[in-house]
């Protein structure tokens, strides 16, 4: 044995005959993360901080750097040194802004070629949405400019100005005075990607909530909380939470105020939003939910999900249900008996459909498909959130990463794939705004998944007569 490895060396360093790389390929060859098989599948730089859809790419973002890979091959076609980045824009005008922690400005890139479209070097914070970017850039800790960019534009739509940003507000996307969203084991915080940015903002400054009409750039409101109060912006209203202790026990109630007029809109007592916690009621969190709806907890138990705009009660759960994902259009809710899944929507009591899953089951709503991950076995399975129809079952104990019109990312490591939907069962949905085909599925009859929600729930986002 030892003669051939001598033998083996020779020949290798005299170029005659190399068995070592084939060797190396043969080791590093990366296993299959999902079956049935996947489309694609890649080994990236480094373990994905976020994946998201850019039009024909991919873009994985890391600890040091971003890349994009194309859709249809898993090919890497760049790479940039970065600390943090977030997509901008939708299918078709999508850009990525690429920035670096603790230094001012940011670089807005396409997806397709990583060339820089255009560079800011004042800013300290940005936000990204499918249809607007923000940036703040502040010449004085009290003199801040909040500026709104088309995601493809080169000169701000308007210009506001905000009494400072606060310490917290720095990179991409920090938090802002909104809601929290559900949260799931293998399911990507953002994996329906950047959503269109709301009617009104709430900027957190200085111990008061400003808010900002995102239309026009009109600074509402500057408001600070009472003692016993949080401010949360949902909906298009500015909500005042209320948590009072006493008699041993934590009373709420929410107020709904039109920022335009200052006047309350909607009243309602009783719900518990989970933004206190027990130490003497006090408020720390934002209140659960998406968009424009809030989850809460009725006095009797019940989870509820309410109408941030009016404070209608949308969705009241039955005795020990347990919801696990909300948008604006559907509610998935673990059943009592913790064996099943089951969706509604909204403005419905009839189930859409129910499927069965184990009580460790997480779930999460995208605009183009419900993705439910579940263990012992290890699935994750891709659906129509109308009909429940299944766009892509897979057996793996991957990550969903990012899903997009006709397919998702999954990962795991440093391993993603790409899943096409309809590959397991059947036409892949349609895209936003083509209304799709009509399907049936257990529990329901309706388009697939997809519908044009551009103009978001109230149509706030669309002036008359051009919505969609």
């Amino acid at each position: 044995m030892l003669l051939a490895l001598v033998a083996v060396v020779v020949l290798a360093a005299t170029g005659v005959w190399n068995p070592f790389p084939g060797v190396w390929d043969w080791v590093d060859r990366s296993e299959p993360i999902a079956e049935p098989d996947v489309v694609w599948q890649q080994r990236v730089g480094g373990t994905p901080k976020t994946v998201t859809f850019a039009g024909d790419t991919v873009v994985v973002e890391q600890r040091t750097r971003v890349e994009a890979r194309a859709l249809t091959t898993g090919s890497q076609l760049w790479e940039r040194k970065a600390d943090w980045a977030a997509v901008a824009g939708g299918e078709r005008d999508a850009v990525v802004v690429v920035g670096k922690l603790l230094v001012k400005g940011y670089e807005v890139l396409d997806p397709t070629t990583g060339v820089t479209r255009r560079r800011d070097d004042d800013a300290v914070a940005v936000w990204t949405y499918r249809n607007l970017l923000l940036d703040a850039r502040c010449t004085e800790p009290t003199d801040c400019t909040l500026s709104a960019w088309d995601p493809r534009g080169t000169t701000p739509l308007w210009t506001a100005f905000l009494p400072g940003v606060g310490s917290g507000l720095f990179a991409d996307n920090p938090g802002l005075r909104g809601t929290r969203r559900l949260t799931a084991p293998r399911l990507d915080e953002g994996i329906a990607g950047p959503e269109a940015v709301p009617p009104l903002l709430g900027f957190p400054v200085d111990g008061r909530v400003h808010v900002v009409d995102t239309a026009t750039g009109s600074v509402l409101q500057n408001v600070e909380p009472g003692r016993e109060e949080r401010l949360s912006v949902v909906g298009g209203r500015l909500l005042r939470i209320t948590a009072r202790s006493e008699d041993g026990s934590c009373y709420f109630a929410i107020s709904g105020v039109d920022p335009a007029t200052g006047q309350q809109v909607w009243h309602r007592a009783g719900i518990n939003l989970r933004t206190a916690d027990s130490a003497g009621c006090v408020q720390r969190e934002d209140p659960q939910g998406a968009r424009n709806v809030l989850i809460g907890v009725a006095p009797d138990g019940r989870e509820a999900v309410l109408d941030g705009y009016d404070g209608r009660l949308l969705w009241v759960g039955a005795e020990r249900e347990k919801l696990v994902a909300v948008d604006d259009r559907y509610a998935l809710a673990r059943a009592a008996d913790q064996r099943s899944i089951v969706a509604r929507a909204l403005t419905a009591e009839r189930a859409l459909w129910t499927r069965p899953a184990s009580a460790k089951a997480g779930a999460v709503l995208t605009p183009y498909a419900a993705v439910v991950a579940d263990e012992k076995p290890n699935r994750l399975v891709a659906l129509d959130p109308r009909s429940g129809r299944e766009l892509a079952l897979l057996r793996t104990s991957a990550n969903a990463l990012a899903v997009g019109p006709n397919g998702m990312i999954i990962g795991e490591g440093r391993e993603i794939a790409y899943v096409r939907f309809g590959g397991v069962a059947g036409t892949p949905p349609g895209r936003p705004g083509d209304g799709g085909t009509p399907t049936t599925g257990p529990g329901g009859t309706g388009p697939t998944p997809g519908g044009d929600d551009s103009c978001g729930p109230k149509r706030e986002l669309c002036p008359a007569g051009n919505e969609g």
